[in-house]
């Protein structure tokens, strides 16, 4: 096939994302995708400069950039309480951190702007962010409080540490009792226009990719184990705890996360869902 019909899919490199892409049926596509695999930024950034399609992105870019794109229906990194991949490490209690130290990793969008609106919205205090390269040790030197995300945050909640700990999806249940979603499945609306067809084969593989993880699970928790490490029953409990649909529940939650980041001033204006809707078939 032409090489002007190969999309470029980005691909988060953690695995909260793997029940998605685990069972993808690449050899229905041939040479036609291209795989991009990067942290959240890194793809966000690529996306961005046209350098990749579609795929998986952070939730606040989507909303910082939505004129250029639209949201796959039931595609997401969402959660209704604890992640257990998105923690706030602390050495005080979170209402004692203003004015203080936070640093932030430089791998994440969403996440960081969502303890920034957790902190100044429910908590009532204003630290001070710095950001830093993902290692906690390094993060807590000269620190209050460190934000780690996806594997690195899993990584470290292993470790003994003195710090207490906040789950950014529990704390965000526990004051708003919605959804919350991380990262959305968005697509150029160039490459919509460019390739129609290509993108509802690829969005209606990833939706079959997503019920046979949902369906057979056992295989991406062992490659979590063996990559990652950890036990079996925890990797079993951490994909159970996550949600990768993106229906009204969800859309209402992170909905509402772009008001308040609007409010805030984290982003220029208010962010509606530009919802992809598959108008390839004609019916």
């Amino acid at each position: 096939m032409h090489q002007d019909s190969l999309i470029r899919i980005g691909k988060i490199n953690y695995t909260n994302v793997w029940p998605i892409y685990h069972f993808f049926p690449h050899e229905r596509f041939g040479s036609r995708l291209k795989w991009i695999e990067q942290v959240p930024t890194g793809l966000n950034r690529a996306m961005l400069a046209g350098e990749v399609d579609m795929g998986a992105i952070s939730s606040f870019a989507y909303a910082e950039s939505h004129d250029r794109y639209e949201l796959f229906p039931e595609l997401s990194v969402s959660a209704y309480g604890k992640v257990n991949s998105l923690l706030l490490f602390h050495k005080k209690p979170l209402r004692e951190l203003d004015g203080c130290t936070v640093v932030l990793p430089t791998t994440s969008a969403t996440t960081v702007n969502l303890l920034k609106i957790i902190l100044r919205v429910f908590v009532g205090v204003s630290p001070n962010y710095v950001y830093a390269a993902p290692s906690l040790d390094t993060m807590m030197k000269h620190a209050d409080a460190a934000l780690l995300i996806g594997d690195d945050a899993i990584r470290a909640s292993w470790a003994d540490t003195p710090y207490e700990v906040s789950d950014m999806g529990g704390l965000w249940q526990q004051y708003t009792g919605q959804w919350m979603s991380f990262a959305v499945w968005a697509v150029r609306k160039q490459t919509i226009r460019e390739h129609p067809d290509l993108v509802a084969a690829v969005h209606d593989s990833f939706l079959q990719s997503k019920a046979a993880g949902l369906a057979n699970p056992e295989p991406i928790v062992r490659q979590a184990q063996a990559e990652i490490g950890g036990t079996l029953d925890y990797w079993r409990g951490y994909f159970h705890n996550l949600s990768h649909d993106f229906g009204p529940e969800q859309r209402r939650g992170l909905s509402l996360y772009f008001r308040y980041a609007n409010e805030l001033g984290l982003l220029r204006e208010p962010a509606p869902l530009h919802m992809w809707t598959d108008n390839s078939v004609t019916r």
